[in-house]
């Protein structure tokens, strides 16, 4: 049993609230990228079951939309959060994770609030057609 919790602390790393600001420079440690990316102890990570609209989107639809989404991620991680590795990074190197507040993943609390979809594998538009 001692070797189980081992494993589960481990496995999940929590983090204390503090201040999650927006990225902006080059030394980045803890912050928001955007709506489905953030650093945190000086590694980038991408919550592995969404997808955000991208802030540099072709769109001024998708680019609010983008900047609601940090926002929002923002707000969230400046609480208690605990980050779930997948084992997995995607085509940039992030490390994919599964991040939880209260034991509820952010990820779901996204979709929720109308500012990410579920990861279907592959980047979905944002934009309306023309």
């Amino acid at each position: 049993m001692k070797t189980l919790w081992v494993l589960v602390i481990a496995w999940a790393s929590v983090a204390p609230a503090a201040s999650m600001p927006v990225c902006s420079g080059g030394h980045r440690v803890n912050c928001v990228v955007d709506g489905d990316t953030f650093w945190w102890r000086g590694k980038k990570y991408r919550i592995a079951d969404i997808d955000a609209p991208e802030t540099d989107a072709s769109c001024e639809a998708e680019r609010r939309l983008a900047a609601e989404a940090t926002s929002k991620l923002k707000d969230l991680l400046a609480n208690d959060f605990a980050v779930e590795p997948t084992g997995r990074f995607d085509r940039y190197g992030r490390r994919l994770v599964i991040v939880k507040i209260d034991n509820k993943s952010v990820g779901e609390t996204l979709i929720a609030a109308g500012l990410a979809r579920r990861w279907q594998g592959r980047k979905e538009h944002w934009c309306p057609a023309p």
